[in-house]
């Protein structure tokens, strides 16, 4: 079977689905494999290294998708990208099929089998194949890097014969793999660090690496999955009214709670923004399901009362090279999910492939998107 690795066309879309590395195991396992001319350009992976590695390059991204029986990508398609695809084939990428119906029609009418790395169940066996997490861990160690360049003082403790500077404060509400990752880097950087997060069983996670973790009584805060969950009402004024204090003391907050398939909670507020100090930082890693913080613009950064507010909307991107090496992994893990001597067999019983699959067969098989 053929393995397509079309160019990313999405806005600032660096990364690139499949390594020289990746593509010669695909090829060693019985795949065959073409890649876009260019790419991996912007992951500064050359079509020489891709046909090193055994894969063809193609220069028609039309001529790719219609010889393809696999796709990978980053990004999810466009609806033209759609088109493109052969009927039959399967596509494997990052999606949000909760938010663009129309997608998920187009690729039911062509009935493609469609897998979005992003609903990769977290179980032990799936480690490799998370992807979530992989950039995860990306986006949230250059989230500290990007709000260290942008807060106007030094982030560690300075001991100097004309004083002493004291260490920033930051502030880190979420921690996820994102808010983990932050945390480790804030505290590798000398800032006094504090995290927040509604399940009481990240509190060791968070104190392993030297922060201090700040939490609410609630009644279960994750799912069965080990994602957080909304809270009740009540239980959202009490974490408001928790929030607020430590948002006030911070010199950085950075935002990183996300709900599976919904819109991000509001968790700061205009009021929390204004009682901080002026040249404070606000990293909102939610901003593209909508922000934590209700001033965030998605794609923005923008100045509100002395404070500053970042939205990025894909910061796994601004480091290239090292994500695409992480996704390309991931990718290449979750394809031997379903490899079978060149070939691939969807077998609904294992719950990876079950668990991320969202279109087969002309029908929507996502539980939540069924009619």
């Amino acid at each position: 079977m053929r393995v397509g690795i079309p160019k990313e066309t999405a806005a600032n879309e660096t990364r690139v689905a499949v390594t020289p590395e990746t593509a010669a195991k695909m090829i060693k396992v019985g795949f065959s494999l073409s890649v876009e001319s260019g790419a991996g350009n912007n992951s500064f992976y050359s079509d020489e290294e891709f046909a090193s590695s055994g894969a063809q390059i193609e220069k028609s991204a039309a001529a790719l998708y219609v010889a393809s029986d696999i796709v990978l990508k980053v990004s999810q398609p466009t609806k033209a990208e759609a088109n493109l695809l052969k009927s039959g084939s399967v596509l494997v990428s990052f999606f949000q099929p909760f938010s663009d119906p129309e997608l998920v029609r187009a690729l039911t009418e062509k009935r493609i089998t469609a897998f979005s790395m992003d609903l990769v169940p977290r179980i032990s066996r799936a480690q490799k194949l998370d992807a979530l997490s992989s950039q995860s861990n990306v986006a949230g160690y250059k989230a500290v890097i990007l709000a260290a360049d942008t807060l106007g003082t030094m982030m560690p403790l300075m001991m100097t014969a004309a004083g002493t500077v004291s260490p920033a404060k930051v502030f880190v509400i979420g921690a996820g793999v994102a808010g983990l990752q932050a945390v480790a880097t804030a505290r590798r950087l000398g800032a006094v660090v504090e995290a927040f997060d509604t399940r009481p069983a990240v509190k060791e996670q968070i104190e392993s690496l030297g922060a201090r973790f700040v939490s609410h009584a609630v009644q279960g805060g994750e799912d069965q999955k080990g994602y957080a969950k909304e809270l009740s009402t009540d239980e959202q004024k009490k974490e408001a009214e928790l929030l607020a204090r430590h948002v006030k003391a911070a010199d950085i907050v950075i935002t990183t709670a996300q709900v599976p398939g919904k819109s991000a909670p509001r968790l700061i507020t205009e009021e929390m923004v204004k009682a901080m100090r002026r040249g404070s930082v606000i990293v909102d890693l939610a901003a593209q399901t909508g922000g934590n913080c209700e001033l965030t613009q998605a794609g923005k950064d923008i100045v509100f009362a002395g404070v500053k507010i970042l939205g990025p909307v894909n910061l796994p991107g601004q480091m290239p090279r090292q994500s695409s090496q992480l996704y390309a992994r991931n990718i290449f893990y979750f394809l031997m999910e379903m490899a079978r001597e060149g070939s691939v067999l969807i077998d609904l019983s294992n719950q990876v492939l079950k668990d991320s699959l969202v279109t087969q067969n002309g029908e929507i098989q996502l539980q939540g998107l069924k009619k």
